[in-house]
């Protein structure tokens, strides 16, 4: 087994890097403080082949795999979460279905722009009542002539102030727990869909999410993602077993940036006589960050290789998010640690780190439902 990055994904790997020093990194003072996305940003992005770096190159991709997204998310992740959560909704999330399961249609007119950025797309699965029991759903898509009338609520929607599009998870035959669910693509500015607030929170300021509403909205049945009633729990599922791969690389990235931070503070505070670097307990919990830090680092890739390679890796995933996301936590808290009071202060940006990471555990499958999943893969 090579444990080497090809060629390729090492050039792309320096050239997203330089990008989000140059094109990201001066923009997320402003971006954080005023929970405005910069949504320059996608269409840039797009025209370096950088927004979806795994679709092909001649529908605006990157023409790269799993581990070139995995890159992209992990240096995206490393100036800001914030920005990355936009990202990683729009590519991870938005599209996927789309590029797997959409028409040739619904591909043209929103999966080619959503890869060159001229359309900003979000994902709407999560209701007010409804997180990790996706099958529970209440939003219900009924057929009505060459048209469906969508009614229910979205919460916690990634992009949902600033989207295009919306693709969103719907029952169109609720007696089929799971089963009679579907996906439809709903344009920004459709009558009867209003993004009814833009929600605060803890961390990821700059990453805008709202609450979604639709009451009576009418939607051509043409932008039903897989062309027939049925199906959409696998797109879903599907569509959430590749973004649980990216949590990976996302906490991976956040990890990176903290250890980075902290090893250099580290190096000039100054306590006892001597940069508390020197100090052996320092220099030994900062040696098991870096450990932590390759370990996910490299499982992640891992993962993403495997599932290049066609391989069923349901597990595998799960096991990558719940890793990585649950050892981020525990760099975050022992960095913090190390900063002192200063690491409370917004001054530096550890805090900022601090605050993004708490949200991994929790989006895209918590961890109590990775444990779920792994167990019943195991058997048990």
């Amino acid at each position: 087994m090579d444990f080497e990055l090809s060629e390729e994904n090492r050039i792309f790997r320096e050239a997203i890097r330089e990008f989000a020093q140059r094109e990201i990194a001066p923009l997320v003072e402003e971006a954080e403080a005023t929970a405005t996305y910069p949504k320059q940003l996608f269409r840039k992005m797009g025209e370096q082949g950088f927004l979806c770096p795994r679709f092909p190159i001649e529908i605006g991709g990157g023409g790269g795999d799993k581990i070139t997204e995995c890159i992209m998310v992990e240096e995206v992740n490393y100036v800001c979460a914030g920005v990355a959560s936009g990202i990683v909704g729009h590519t991870g999330l938005a599209t996927y279905p789309l590029y797997v399961h959409g028409s040739d249609e619904l591909k043209e007119n929103y999966l080619y722009p959503a890869a060159r950025g001229e359309k900003i797309g979000a994902f709407g699965l999560s209701e007010p009542d409804v997180g990790s029991d996706a099958a529970a759903i209440r939003t219900r898509a009924v057929r009505d002539g060459d048209s469906y009338i969508l009614n229910g609520t979205k919460m916690f929607i990634t992009n949902g102030p600033i989207c295009d599009y919306v693709v969103v998870c719907a029952y169109t035959d609720p007696s089929k727990r799971g089963a009679g669910i579907n996906l439809f693509v709903v344009d920004k500015g459709t009558p009867g869909f209003v993004v009814s607030r833009k929600l605060e929170k803890l961390g990821n300021h700059c990453s805008e999410t709202g609450e979604l509403v639709f009451e009576d909205c009418r939607v051509p049945a043409s932008h039903m993602i897989g062309g027939k009633e049925g199906g959409g729990f696998e797109q879903i599922a599907s569509t959430l077993l590749s973004g649980r791969i990216t949590y990976g690389a996302r906490a991976t990235g956040t990890a990176q940036a903290i250890y980075d931070l902290t090893v250099e503070y580290a190096k000039q505070r100054v306590q006892f006589g001597k940069p508390i670097v020197k100090h052996q307990f320092i220099r030994f919990r900062l040696a098991e960050v870096a450990m932590l830090v390759d370990i996910m680092r490299q499982y992640t890739w891992r993962v993403a290789w495997l599932f290049d390679q066609g391989k069923k890796v349901r597990k595998e995933s799960s096991m990558a998010k719940l890793f990585a996301t649950e050892m981020v936590q525990k760099i975050a808290g022992d960095c913090i640690q190390i900063f002192g009071g200063y690491g409370y202060m917004k001054e530096y940006p550890i805090e900022r780190h601090f605050r993004d990471a708490r949200l991994y555990t929790v989006t895209e499958g918590t961890s109590e439902v990775q444990r779920m999943v792994i167990a019943k893969e195991c058997g048990f």
